[in-house]
């Protein structure tokens, strides 16, 4: 894991695009440099030479990962997630989450757990 995905798993999800785009130039002008070859190639076919991911993919993942270890009741940091839901309840619903959406206005200022719940269940 690079320098700059140090947390990601925290943060990735109030970044902006403009900021993940710059993020990613960062590894295209790297790929550039260490495989001559690629320069002129699209940013996909460079990481397919590279045997790269990008670096987006690899935070979601990273982010997907921490999150199923926090579903581990021996994690240190389970006790911050909310009750579950009761499991009869869950099974009658359409769009069933086994965990209740945590209350957020707006996403600028959504915890990882919301995150969390809202794309991982």
């Amino acid at each position: 894991m690079s320098v700059m995905e140090y947390c990601s798993c925290i943060w990735h999800h109030n970044i902006t695009n403009k900021l993940s785009l710059h993020i990613e130039a960062i590894q295209k002008r790297a790929i550039k440099i260490i495989f001559e070859c690629t320069r002129g190639m699209s940013y996909a076919n460079s990481l397919y030479v590279a045997d790269l991911s990008s670096l987006q993919h690899r935070r979601q993942h990273q982010a997907h990962d921490f999150f199923q270890s926090l579903l581990d009741p021996n994690s240190c940091l389970h006790s911050l997630l909310p009750s579950p839901r009761d499991h009869n309840l869950v099974a009658r619903l359409r769009a069933a989450r086994r965990f209740p959406a945590l209350a957020s206005r707006t996403k600028k200022y959504q915890s990882f757990i919301n995150f969390g719940f809202l794309n991982y269940q």
